[in-house]
């Protein structure tokens, strides 16, 4: 489990994709990898991956096809930030929402608008996910926790503060960029519970 606060923003340094492999990814980071074990979960831009491989400057993930295909991660290239957050301890501060790191899948955006120091963004997402966002409800995108000013149609939008633009991937994205999403999840309980009728 995570919350959704990104504590660093890793640099990816290797993808190794072989034949009849699943792809393996090196993240450089500004943690102590000393303080990271094997087998240990981290959110990378959202996506919850396992551990594989440590060294002095980093860590190494394996991802799957489906992992590749329902995220952006098949778009990832050498020398990109990503956004991380290692997973909860039992007494962390809980400072945005619940995120597992299973993410949904994409959503783009669509505009880009200031708002004093803020950005506004609009960002549209397939109808199945859109039903699962509300108003002033929780998502993450790339891994961040943010809440949802409001919904339209086949969009939504969020503010991204000072803060947020200088620590995490959001503040570099332009329109077209495509982004990890993950809605709710209690949102994704109703919503079965309510189809299941």
């Amino acid at each position: 489990m995570f919350t959704g606060i990104i504590t660093d923003l890793g640099v990816i340094r290797a993808i190794d994709s072989e034949s009849n492999k699943d792809t393996r990814i090196t993240i450089n980071t500004k943690w102590s990898t000393s303080d990271i074990v094997m087998g240990a979960s981290i959110a990378c831009s959202g996506v919850c991956l396992t551990v594989v491989g440590l060294d002095s400057d980093g860590f190494s993930v394996d991802v799957s096809n489906e992992t590749l295909i329902t995220t952006t991660i098949g778009s990832w290239q050498e020398g990109q930030r990503v956004n991380l957050e290692k997973s909860l301890c039992m007494g962390d501060e809980l400072g945005g929402h619940m995120v597992s790191g299973h993410v949904d899948g994409t959503a783009t955006i669509t505009k880009i608008i200031p708002d004093n120091e803020s950005l506004r963004l609009e960002i549209s997402a397939d109808e199945d996910l859109m039903l699962l966002i509300a108003q002033k409800g929780s998502v993450t995108l790339d891994g961040v926790s943010l809440t949802v000013n409001k919904v339209q149609g086949q969009s939504f939008d969020i503010n991204i503060i000072p803060h947020t633009q200088s620590v995490t991937t959001l503040g570099s994205v332009s329109v077209g960029s495509v982004i990890n999403i993950e809605v709710d999840m209690l949102a994704r309980y109703v919503a079965r519970l309510v189809r299941s009728d």
